[in-house]
């Protein structure tokens, strides 16, 4: 019976994305719905833009075994990343009215800048997507007798699917009913745990007193790390498409603002809830803890929990990491659209055109995102690491040329090719201090050296007030 609930559910959110392609007549509606969505639409979208597999498997996991010091990157670094976005990046870049992150760049620094910043961008999301279908995977072995590759091969298809229809369009409404999903099962498996275990009281009294250690340890190396965590999502993702399209995706910049705040806050509150319902199923079945951390939720409902709850569960499991898959697809695929491919097509490409290259590059990234599911499957590190690589490149340049008069186009190349080499030499070292941090003041440096050292004769002109 919860399979045929999951199946149903699947069909319903693929009817869905058919139904969506109806509205999408040009590839801005494909990319940024139109810019046309109201409120609750919008939140929704962002709410769900990292509440997937890293929330609800990787931080609760990982939570269980380092407490919440452990899960500063997620959820907490992410409801900084959304409240950042919508006080310091938002309204600038909404003005621009650009199809992508890269053209903000193209704006700022010319087409050059724009070329390399997606570049580096794109590599990011074939990671981050590759952890969502690990996870989709997972949760069909759990209810099925499918392997990993197969559970894979199945999520991959059904995402693509309705993503290749619908687009913005289509992640849109499903996450907003994702997010319908999202809150009425954690909730509903959060009362039930309590309640099977006496009480909230009774599950924190049992936990250990790491698990709410929040600050570091009183020595520089530990809080640098800790304020290296905090940035991974934090700062990482501000330069991201998959934020940008999700932002500008809003029927105007008060809603788009609105929305940021509105999400950051649902993030926060209901991105603690895993962590909860995990502490309550390793008191309750420290068994299933034993036998695997990433699938404890899940084991523990479908061994411990009526029908009625597991399909809630399931469906907002499943509602989780669709949404995040699907805008994982679509970022990507807009920005090898419009800023690798486009640019060589000039006015030859028309609109209808552009349309098709836009959903065949939504396959391609799922293609190479499906390879890399079957290289790794441990969820936290795949997402921590698509957030490092934008870190290190992309966070400086950015916010230089919103900010910074003097931010040249050299100084940004430099900012991002030298930060990611920075990164990865130091990666293969073990130091006390996290590689990316490096990368990070190296990337800082190199943006001002490389603009007072190469500075441009003229600036492009637009408003941040």
């Amino acid at each position: 019976m919860l399979l045929l609930a999951i199946i149903a559910y699947l069909a319903i959110t693929v009817g869905i994305g058919a139904w969506s392609s109806k509205l999408v007549k040009n590839s801005n509606d494909f990319v940024l719905a139109g810019r046309s969505l109201p409120l609750f639409l919008s939140a929704s979208a962002l709410f769900a833009t990292w509440f997937g597999s890293e929330t609800i498997f990787g931080a609760s996991s990982v939570y269980l075994e380092e407490g919440l010091i452990g899960v500063i990157e997620d959820p907490f670094g992410g409801a900084l990343c959304l409240v950042l976005f919508g006080m310091f990046y938002l309204r600038p870049m909404y003005r621009m009215g650009v199809l992508t992150i890269g053209d903000v760049f193209k704006r700022i620094f010319g087409k050059r800048v724009e070329f390399f910043a997606s570049v580096f961008m794109i590599p990011a999301y074939f990671g981050y997507v590759a952890a969502q279908l690990v996870a989709l995977s997972l949760v069909l072995g759990a209810v099925t007798d499918l392997s990993l590759l197969e559970g894979i091969l199945i999520a991959a298809g059904i995402v693509v699917f309705y993503t290749f229809l619908g687009g913005m369009w289509a992640i849109s409404i499903t996450d907003f009913i994702q997010t319908t999903m999202i809150v009425i099962g954690l909730v509903w498996v959060a009362i039930l745990v309590a309640r099977e275990a006496g009480g909230v009281q009774e599950i924190l009294s049992q936990a250990p007193e790491e698990s709410f250690q929040f600050f570091p340890e009183p020595d520089f190396t530990s809080w640098i790390n800790y304020f290296g965590a905090w940035i991974i999502l934090g700062l990482g993702s501000i330069p991201s498409q998959d934020i940008y399209q999700r932002v500008m995706a809003s029927k105007s910049e008060k809603v788009a603002v609105r929305s940021t705040y509105l999400a950051g806050t649902f993030y926060l509150t209901f991105g603690l809830l895993p962590l909860f319902i995990a502490l309550g199923a390793k008191v309750l079945y420290p068994e299933l803890y034993l036998e695997n951390k990433q699938m404890l939720l899940p084991s523990m409902i479908l061994r411990h929990g009526g029908l009625p709850v597991q399909i809630v569960f399931f469906g907002a499991l499943i509602s989780a990491i669709m949404s995040t898959t699907s805008s994982g697809l679509l970022a990507p695929a807009a920005i090898i659209s419009e800023n690798i491919i486009k640019p060589y097509f000039g006015e030859r490409l028309d609109d209808r055109h552009f349309l098709w290259i836009l959903r065949l590059n939504v396959v391609f990234v799922a293609i190479i995102a499906t390879i890399m599911a079957s290289w790794e499957s441990n969820i936290y590190e795949l997402v921590a690491g698509a957030s490092i690589l934008m870190l290190v490149s992309l966070f400086v340049p950015l916010t230089a040329g919103l900010y910074w008069k003097n931010a040249s186009k050299m100084g940004a190349l430099m900012s991002m090719v030298i930060g990611m080499i920075v990164y990865l030499v130091i990666s293969n070292f073990e130091l006390y201090v996290e590689a990316h941090i490096y990368g990070l003041f190296a990337s800082i440096i190199s943006m001002i050296a490389g603009s007072y050292l190469f500075p441009d004769k003229s600036k492009p002109n637009y408003e941040l007030s």
